[in-house]
């Protein structure tokens, strides 16, 4: 079994106090400033249950290909855990493909989206809202579109993996 990978944090000590944000203005902050590394993978107390939610906020990188976030059933590499809903960004084709993994067998993949979310040096908020039936997925308070589980033990989809041209700024 593959060791268990604990949340990292990254200190960075911040010399005169204060961070500038995207607009170059002062924003107060402690001395130490949490960063969320990427890759980051991290788990979720007690696992998915209707009525929960995913919070992931970050900054495209400048020049993007692509990002990921899944959700998935624990995190072994050999067997692959079980992946819930895998949901990639990706900047060349503007597309934001879902997609699961149960068995180790890639289900069908989902692409269709109303518009393209993510601008590349901008801020983003995804929200995974668990429902019975399905995952809801929103971006930056809009909903983007559902995606039907294909894991029926929802308590068992308990980590969280992201990676990709992005930088992690929240997750709750």
């Amino acid at each position: 079994p593959a060791p268990a990978l604990a949340l990292s944090f990254y200190l960075q000590k911040i010399e005169d106090g204060h961070l500038n944000n995207s607009l170059g203005s002062p924003v107060q902050a402690d001395v130490y400033f949490p960063r969320l590394i990427v890759p980051f993978c991290g788990h979720i107390k007690g696992g998915m249950r209707p009525g929960k939610k995913i919070l992931v906020m970050g900054i495209v990188d400048l020049n993007p290909e692509s990002f990921g976030i899944s959700l998935t059933c624990g995190e072994s590499e050999d067997p692959p855990a079980d992946v819930a809903i895998e949901l990639k960004a990706v900047f060349t084709d503007r597309q934001f493909i879902r997609n699961s993994c149960v068995a180790g067998e890639w289900g069908e993949e989902q692409s269709s989206i109303p518009y393209f979310p993510f601008i590349p040096d901008q801020p983003f908020r995804v929200e995974i809202l668990c429902e019975h039936p399905r995952f809801r997925i929103f971006v930056d308070g809009h909903q983007l579109f559902d995606f039907y589980h294909r894991i029926e033990t929802l308590s068992a989809i308990d980590t969280i993996k992201i990676n990709g041209d992005l930088q992690l700024t929240k997750l709750g």
